[in-house]
This record gives structure tokens, C-alpha cells and sequence, in this order.
């Protein structure tokens, strides 16, 4: 009876055959989509065409359509830069992501570790040639040391993740700074322009590396259980989910204020009628998602919600920037 049922199960297997080859490559499409880590893809993606339509809008005189394709180039060279440094951070710390993040594809096991390595070396290469065949030396030195950054933030034995200040200064550098001054930076190049500050963008450059800040204050909330077993130290694990939050929330409202109050101060460069209210709604906002988390008792999955509202803050931010 056993060799009959194994017979049968042979059968079996034989007549439903190998997977069709389209779910192999919707499963591979689907796990190099959760590679990229998509919410990070949004970020850079709404920023840098927020800082690309602010230029034009400054200088609409100037605006060369045959510009769109430069433009398109550099926004697949963010992407690759995105992706190779959130790549290499999974690559690095897949014990951790199996406790932490066990839906991310290196610790589910739907991608094998030298895949993985395929692609963070394919994104940092043709990352790089696009930048360094388009954008000139300095953008170039810019885009490197986005890299250089990402990859010690993760690498041992470099591994600044393991250092809160550290840890916080290279996210807010790299997604606050770098990425508003050199997109900027390389709009006003490609439209034939030398570089200068203008209110609203050294605004955004300003409020969102504070931004930056939060992300990098908040994102190790849903990680405390992985951190402390593998004796991460972060602020989260020293101080409790609920003080982060609440030094979240908090340093976004004083950034939120700051917003409300600029337009007063330099009316003639900002649309208080859209700075005002926006920024006072966001504040609101806020406010309310944190009491959700503190009446959750900061579950997990409040956590998660909370997290994924302070994105939505930020994509928003980049959403109304041109009409700021």
C-alpha cells in the first residue's frame, strides 16, 4: 500500500508538471519588487520630480523638452542608488529581517543571497554609468557618496547602523540633503544654469532633512523585537517605542510650525494660502495618528500603522512642493 500511494503521488506530481513559466517570472517580479523596498522607491521618486518641476517653474522660459529623457535617466539613477542601498542592507542583516521582516524576500527565501548580490552590483553599476556619462563630475561625486554612505551604514566592519547618531545622520544625509540638493543641482545644470538657492527649495531641503530624521528616529519601532536579540542598539530599544514616538511626533509638529510660519516671514516667496493651511492639516493629522497608537497601547500593528502614516506624511509633503 505505501509503494502504491507513492506511486500515486508520483503520478501525480508528473501530470501537474514544473510551474508555468509566467508565475516564474510574476513570483521573480514580485520578489525584486519587495527588494527594492517600494516605499523607499516612492520617496525618491516623488522628490526628485518635485525638485525637476520646481526648477522648471522657476525658469518656464527655458524649458527644453528634449530635456525629458536626462530626465528620466536620472530619476532610473536614484532608483539604482535606492536599490543598491536597501539592498545590501537585506543582504546584511537577513537574521534580523527573519524575526523583524519575514515578508522580505532574502529572509522568506524567495531570493537566494547570490541573487541578491546580482542585483545590488547590477543597480551600483549601471547606477553609476548613467550618472557619470550624464551629469558631469560633481553630481557624480554627490551620487558616489550616496553609495559610500549606504554601504557603511550596513557593512561590516563598518556597520553604523549599530550606532543610533551614526545611523540617524546617514539616512537623514542621504534622503534629506543629498537627494534636494542634487537633483536641483543637476536641473539647473542641464537647463544651462549655475547653481543657487532658491526659498522654496532650500525650505524643502531644510524641512525634509529633519524629515529624514523622524524616518530614521521611527523606523526601528517595528524593530525592537529583532534589535534586542540581536543586540542592535537603537533608540527604540533603549528608551521604549512609546518615548520614540512621541520624539517623532514631536520634532514633525516643531517642523510642521516652522512651515506655517515661514510664509509670514518671506511672504514674497511662498503661497501662505497653501503653506498654512496644508501644513496645519498635516499637523492635525499627526496629532491624531499618534493618540490611535497610544489608545492601541503600541501594538505591533498600530506600530506598523504608525510608521507607514509618517511615509504618507512625507510623499505628501513632495506632492504639494510645487505649489508651495
Amino acid at each position: 500500500q505505501p509503494r502504491r500511494d507513492t506511486v500515486r503521488a508520483c503520478s501525480q506530481a508528473g501530470a501537474a508538471g514544473p510551474a508555468p513559466l509566467s508565475k516564474t517570472l510574476s513570483d521573480l517580479k514580485d520578489s525584486c519588487w519587495r527588494f527594492l523596498r517600494p516605499h523607499t522607491i516612492r520617496g525618491t521618486a516623488l522628490g526628485s520630480t518635485a525638485l525637476v518641476a520646481r526648477a522648471l517653474l522657476e525658469n518656464p522660459q527655458l524649458i527644453d523638452w528634449r530635456l525629458v529623457f536626462k530626465a528620466l535617466y536620472g530619476l532610473v539613477a536614484l532608483i539604482c542608488g535606492n536599490g543598491y542601498i536597501v539592498g545590501i542592507n537585506q543582504i546584511y542583516d537577513i537574521g534580523i529581517d527573519k524575526v523583524n521582516k519575514p515578508y522580505l524576500p532574502i529572509a522568506a527565501g524567495d531570493l537566494s543571497v547570490q541573487s541578491a548580490w546580482l542585483l545590488v552590483v547590477a543597480f551600483a553599476v549601471v547606477g553609476f554609468s548613467i550618472v557619470v556619462s550624464n551629469f558631469g563630475p560633481f553630481i557624480t561625486s554627490l551620487y558616489c557618496l550616496g553609495l559610500f554612505l549606504g554601504t557603511i551604514y550596513s557593512v561590516p566592519p563598518f556597520r553604523l547602523k549599530r550606532y543610533p547618531v551614526a545611523a540617524f545622520l546617514i539616512i537623514a544625509t542621504v534622503r534629506g540633503f543629498l537627494l534636494n540638493f542634487g537633483v536641483y543641482y543637476a536641473t539647473r545644470a542641464a537647463l544651462g544654469l549655475t547653481f543657487q538657492w532658491s526659498s522654496p527649495v532650500a525650505f524643502i531641503t531644510c524641512f525634509v532633512t529633519v524629515f529624514a530624521l523622524v524616518i530614521a528616529i521611527t523606523k526601528d519601532l517595528p524593530d525592537v523585537e529583532g534589535d534586542r536579540k540581536f543586540q542592535i542598539s537603537t533608540l527604540a530599544t533603549k528608551l521604549g517605542v512609546r518615548n520614540i514616538a512621541f520624539l517623532g511626533s514631536g520634532l514633525l509638529l516643531a517642523n510642521y510650525v516652522v512651515a506655517i510660519v515661514v510664509p509670514f516671514l518671506i511672504p514674497q516667496a511662498f503661497r501662505s494660502f497653501v503653506m498654512v493651511p496644508f501644513h496645519a492639516a498635516l499637523a492635525v493629522a499627526l496629532i491624531f495618528q499618534t493618540w490611535v497608537l497610544e489608545q492601541a497601547k503600541y501594538s505591533k500593528d498600530a506600530i506598523s500603522q504608525y510608521y507607514r502614516f509618517i511615509w504618507n506624511l512625507f510623499y505628501a509633503e513632495y506632492i504639494f512642493f510645487p505649489l508651495i
